[in-house]
């Protein structure tokens, strides 16, 4: 992979051959106090292991396979707890926006507007994105193959905006299953802007269960490992006190005892590459 350009978020700083930046938190936001303490408990992990973390947790998951599932707590109330966690917490938050009015609404907590993967091909949505002039984290639906992606850089850039991440998160294969081609990684990042593996959703079942989504977890520090290892720039990750009982996604996300251990390998494999890159 080439050398990306730098994008400062925050306090953090990602691509150009920089340590790798950990997204992390729950999909949803269940409540005020459980997602605070989530916020809290990621950040003390990695402030001891000296990687820059970025919260993100959605206020709304507006693609939920059933009608039944659970959404969040909506725009409003999402977004005041993620702006006590910015505060609080001292982190730069990201969300997805879903609509153009959303971008209006979220512009003055988030710092990273993330287009949903379903979403990314929605030129409205991405231009006004783009015209926020905020960081804008576009994951690559799971439709389209990664040279796709130049026509939505395109977009964003005709705005004059070029704060873009670029976000791997599989490619649909067969029926309920994805796969990670980490090809996608370095061909993407011949756009020069950061790259971010998303490990947990590249372990989702999409409607594997009927009425909702399954998950391998159980490959989610593979993956991770394998994206740092092919020179990827940032890791976003489902993190949960308790899979199990998660409200959406519970089957991909990865149980929060389980973080530190693991990304004290990927540390190890990020500084092994990025050297290289350096």
């Amino acid at each position: 992979m080439i050398k990306t350009k730098v994008i400062k978020i925050g306090n953090v700083m990602v691509g150009g051959g920089k340590p790798f930046v950990l997204i992390a938190g729950p999909c949803v936001i269940e409540d005020r106090k459980k997602t605070i303490a989530l916020a809290g408990s990621i950040k003390k992990i990695c402030v001891k292991q000296h990687i820059p973390f970025i919260f993100k947790a959605s206020y709304d998951k507006a693609n939920r396979t059933s009608i039944k599932s659970f959404r969040g707590l909506g725009i409003d109330k999402g977004l005041d707890i993620l702006k006590e966690i910015k505060e609080k917490i001292g982190v730069p938050v990201l969300s997805d926006v879903h609509s153009v009015e959303e971008i209006d609404r979220a512009y003055d907590v988030l710092d990273v507007l993330q287009i949903p993967a379903f979403l990314c091909r929605q030129t409205d949505l991405i231009v006004a994105a783009g015209r926020s002039e905020k960081v804008v984290n576009v994951k690559k639906g799971q439709f389209l193959a990664p040279g796709d992606m130049k026509n939505i850089i395109i977009k964003i850039e005709s705005t004059g905006n070029k704060k873009i991440l670029l976000t791997e998160r599989g490619v649909s294969f067969g029926y309920n299953n994805l796969v990670s081609d980490f090809r996608s990684l370095d061909i993407m990042s011949r756009f020069g802007y950061p790259i971010v593996f998303d490990a947990t959703h590249s372990v989702q079942q999409p409607g594997g269960m009927g009425d909702c989504s399954g998950g391998n977890s159980e490959y989610v520090p593979l993956l991770s490992r394998c994206a740092l290892a092919a020179g990827c720039d940032s890791i976003f990750m489902e993190v949960h006190h308790d899979p199990e009982k998660a409200l959406s996604d519970g089957p991909n996300s990865l149980k929060l005892s389980k973080l530190e251990k693991m990304l004290v390998e990927m540390r190890s494999i990020d500084k092994i590459i990025k050297d290289k890159i350096s």
